[in-house]
């Protein structure tokens, strides 16, 4: 008996082995390039993901350095910090912490505002000046404030000794500069080299890493990274006055603390008149 499959009409069977063998190869090719297409697609997305990574990183690396190096530099900030931690009832060295973060709210405005294109209005000698006026006075009022407190004897030293009264100084207190993140805010906002800074070496940065709405994984690696060395000193400072000045005298502390205040005068004075020595 012949089991033969015959060979449609007009072809041999050995023509369409052929053509079967052919179509076989024809699939096999297509899978492969299939497979090797996507072997590319995986291999393009991990190499974009390694440079976002990468970019992300030096990015972040410069903004902290270079935040970290300007936290370091002595300034009305520092002050606040200071005696904001001193002052402090309970967790004082995380009085750093939530100034920090009114800081960062106020540069996250400030960067957003560079962004939309409005860096020409904080190189407006009028407008620096009316900043440098403004800040000036806060300053100057806040430096008296602490000044005339330590003289009526309305700064209490309860903590020296680690009573439990000072806590309740400390909550009757939060409110204005005495709130730690409005603070941080007003005391960044009063000082009229900020906005400078901001206005040109900021935004020169910024520029040069081509931070945008648009390249959104360099504006989160420039601002964190920014913030992270901002937070890292002062926490380093809230958290050495905290434990370190605690351990004064009622006398030494007052020292300090009006030499603090004098500080802010003088500053506030600096801040209000230069500007007017520009331009």
């Amino acid at each position: 008996m012949n089991f033969s499959i015959p060979a449609p009409a007009g072809l041999t069977i050995w023509q369409v082995v052929r053509i079967c063998q052919s179509e076989h190869n024809a699939d096999k090719y297509q899978t492969s390039n299939i497979e090797h297409r996507t072997s590319n697609i995986e291999h393009q997305m991990t190499t974009d993901l390694i440079s976002v990574a990468s970019t992300m990183w030096v990015i972040f690396s410069f903004s902290f350095l270079v935040a970290l190096t300007g936290a370091m530099a002595p300034g009305p900030l520092l002050t606040y910090t200071i005696i904001k931690s001193v002052k402090a009832g309970d967790r004082g060295y995380l009085m750093g912490l939530w100034i920090i973060i009114g800081h960062a709210i106020l540069e996250m405005g400030i960067i957003i505002f560079l962004l939309l294109g409005f860096s020409f209005v904080l190189k407006n000698i009028l407008v620096v000046r009316i900043i440098g006026v403004t800040g000036g006075l806060i300053l100057i009022c806040f430096g008296l404030s602490i000044i005339r407190d330590v003289y009526a004897g309305n700064i209490s030293t309860d903590f020296l000794n680690s009573s439990e009264e000072h806590k309740e100084s400390a909550l009757h207190e939060s409110r204005g500069l005495e709130n730690p993140v409005i603070g941080g805010f007003v005391v960044s906002m009063s000082n009229p080299y900020w906005w400078v800074w901001w206005a040109t070496i900021g935004f020169a940065f910024m520029i040069q890493f081509d931070v945008s709405f648009k390249e959104w994984h360099k504006l989160i690696a420039f601002f964190l990274g920014h913030e992270a060395g901002d937070l890292i000193w002062y926490l380093i400072v809230s958290t050495l006055s905290f434990f370190g000045l605690r351990k004064l005298n009622k006398r030494a502390y007052y020292g300090i603390l009006v030499f603090c205040g004098i500080f802010m005068i003088l500053f506030g004075i600096y801040l209000g008149i230069s500007p007017f020595f520009q331009g």
